[in-house]
């Protein structure tokens, strides 16, 4: 019989590898908490509608990626492509938006069909933040700082930061006239959906992987000349907060993001050390969505980093230490006794967070000192049939030079491994 695999694009995460997720995931946590952000779980599953007024009906992610289909009562439901439309929906929901400051977080698997390629999959995960009720600049400048700090945090090198502003609705609207023209000029050049999307989202076309359209694209007419008073002054405003923190960015006038629902600031963390999928955090502001999603009108930012990438990025700069091994390994030649079960027990009992691997299944000893060895263990302590019957334990250290080998009391135990281990 043929033995059943992982779907294409869904990985497992062995153990081998989570030691690096854990340490990427206890920092994010911590660092969240440091800027008073609280965390909120969302549902893995919601409304295909939800997805299709936020994101956009001519995106990628909803006309070709998202996993979408009928349940029993007939409902259109969709596995989530990305956290914000779901956090602005529970927002509105449950009352937590409105004449609200609200700084919050999520974490989780997203889903999107997309060709699996490194850093890229169909299941991936990400941890989200979400400002609800601040308009200002002054909340991009301190995301953005969030990011920077933890890059530091987590030891990562030669991430890039871009950033530009896509305006207000309004001079996003005569950009998008003056785009359509421009496109229109050059229409014969683009592929095929480009010319299909031109008039519905001409915006997607600044960042086209079609080399012909990205050409074209590379010429088109930026935003900044649309750009009106308020929203040159909120970019500006959030210039000289990055400057005045030393961030360093780029400002890239073509940077646009795969969403409809951005406004004023959007920006990226890049990494040239992974190839083509080289974003590892993204976002940007959202002002109109909660009200777009029927809501009261509630500025809004955020952004979401990859965890995949993060990940890869950690390994390639090998910047997460391995895992250490057991502090005791417990060996009990022969077969197990419920009295090493008993010391195991009393063991973890007085040194709360001791890391004991006691062997089971039986085995020599000479079987079980080698699968002590490879676990990494401190100490092997040795409870065979002559410890038992005098109620000792041999205690074998086997990574370094403090005391080589030595029988203590089995009272005694705890209080050895207590100023062994300093604990």
């Amino acid at each position: 019989m043929k033995a059943i695999q992982s779907i294409r694009g869904m990985h497992d995460i062995l153990p081998e590898s989570v030691h690096v997720w854990q340490f990427l995931e206890a920092r994010l946590r911590m660092l969240l908490g440091s800027y008073g952000y609280r965390e909120i779980r969302l549902p893995a599953v919601e409304f295909t509608e939800l997805f299709a007024r936020s994101i956009g009906d001519v995106t990628d992610i909803v006309e070709k990626e998202m996993y979408t289909f009928e349940d029993r009562n007939g409902d259109r439901l969709s596995l989530r492509p990305e956290g914000t439309a779901g956090c602005v929906r529970a927002g509105i929901e449950h009352g937590l938006l409105h004449n609200q400051v609200q700084r919050l977080w999520y974490q989780g698997p997203m889903f999107r069909h997309e060709r699996p390629q490194k850093g890229r999959y169909r299941q991936f995960h990400q941890v989200g933040m979400e400002v609800f009720g601040v308009p200002g600049p002054d909340v991009d400048a301190e995301l953005l700082a969030f990011t920077a700090r933890l890059w530091k945090l987590i030891g990562l090198r030669d991430l890039r930061l871009e950033i530009n502003t896509l305006g207000t609705p309004g001079s996003r609207e005569r950009y998008r006239e003056r785009l359509i023209a421009y496109f229109e000029a050059h229409r014969d050049g683009l592929d095929a959906e480009a010319a299909r999307r031109l008039h519905e989202n001409p915006l997607r076309l600044l960042d086209s992987k079609h080399p012909e359209t990205a050409a074209i694209a590379r010429s088109a007419p930026t935003l900044l000349e649309d750009l009106d008073a308020e929203s040159r002054a909120h970019f500006d405003t959030l210039c000289a907060h990055l400057d005045a923190m030393g961030i360093v960015y780029t400002h890239n006038p073509r940077l646009v993001r795969g969403l409809d629902y951005y406004t004023h600031t959007v920006f990226e963390w890049i990494t040239e050390e992974l190839g083509a999928q080289g974003t590892v955090c993204a976002g940007g502001r959202y002002d109109g969505l909660v009200q777009q999603l029927g809501g009261r009108a509630t500025p809004a930012i955020g952004l979401a980093m990859g965890l995949e990438r993060l990940v890869a990025l950690l390994v390639e700069q090998d910047a997460v230490a391995p895992p250490d091994g057991p502090d005791v390994y417990l060996v009990v030649p022969g077969e197990t006794d419920a009295r090493a079960q008993v010391l195991a027990e009393q063991l973890r009992d007085e040194l709360p967070g001791l890391h004991l691997v006691m062997n089971c299944g039986g085995g020599s000893m000479k079987a079980q000192m080698k699968k002590a060895d490879r676990t990494g263990a401190r100490y092997a302590v040795i409870l065979g049939p002559d410890e038992m019957a005098t109620g000792t334990v041999v205690v074998k250290t086997l990574r370094d030079d403090e005391g080589g080998q030595l029988t203590v009391a089995q009272h005694d135990l705890a209080a050895l491994m207590h100023a062994r281990l300093k604990r």
